[in-house]
């Protein structure tokens, strides 16, 4: 069994509760909201979460390369996977969990939504709520998947970034719940190279 360390990097301007559960070697980018009661589990690898992606109560995000998926033995190169990295504005509704390997840019993972690790997501995705997308399979961008038999569909238009809802989680939060502080810079980073 390996023991996962604890890593949290949060960079400037992102707002992470401290009622989160957090584990492993996770990177939270600037502008991204994490809710309390939410979890984001790195057992496979580091993972890496773009920029103003938020992360509501009770949603799952775990990067786990399962034992029988095809690529298990190239994504574990070394000892340690590659790192899972998820792209910006993403959203991840109260309840869904996310084990996906591959997520695009400006998705939405709508109220327990559940997404395996076989499922690939492009951008501007919507999984719908309830949905159960499991066994092998890519989503293209701007795919939605909607109703209990997750029929599939293309949308019409680009999905919108999540700005109105972010400025209005950044009033609030600090307000009812307590926050992990950033504890990473990017610029004195790479100034103490």
């Amino acid at each position: 069994m390996n023991i996962v360390r604890n890593d949290f990097k949060i960079m400037p301007r992102s707002m992470v509760c401290e009622d989160s559960n957090l584990r492993g070697d996770i990177t939270i980018s600037s502008g991204c909201v994490i809710h309390p009661c939410s979890t984001i589990i790195a057992e496979s690898g580091p993972i890496v979460l773009g920029e103003n992606c938020i992360v509501e109560e009770y949603a799952t995000l775990r990067y786990r390369i399962p034992e029988n998926h095809p690529d298990h033995g190239a994504l574990k190169a070394e000892g340690t996977a590659k790192p899972l990295i998820i792209g910006p504005d993403n959203v991840f509704e109260v309840g869904c969990t996310v084990e996906a390997l591959s997520i695009g840019e400006r998705n939405v993972f709508e109220c327990k939504s559940y997404v395996s690790a076989d499922v690939t997501v492009g951008s501007g995705c919507v999984i719908g709520a309830g949905c159960r997308l499991v066994g092998q399979q890519t989503l293209p961008d701007k795919t939605i998947v909607y109703e209990a038999q997750c029929m599939q569909r293309e949308a019409m238009d680009k999905q919108k970034t999540q700005m109105i809802q972010l400025d209005y989680l950044r009033k609030i939060l600090p307000n009812y719940h307590h926050l992990r502080k950033a504890n990473y810079d990017p610029k004195k980073a790479r100034e103490q190279v």
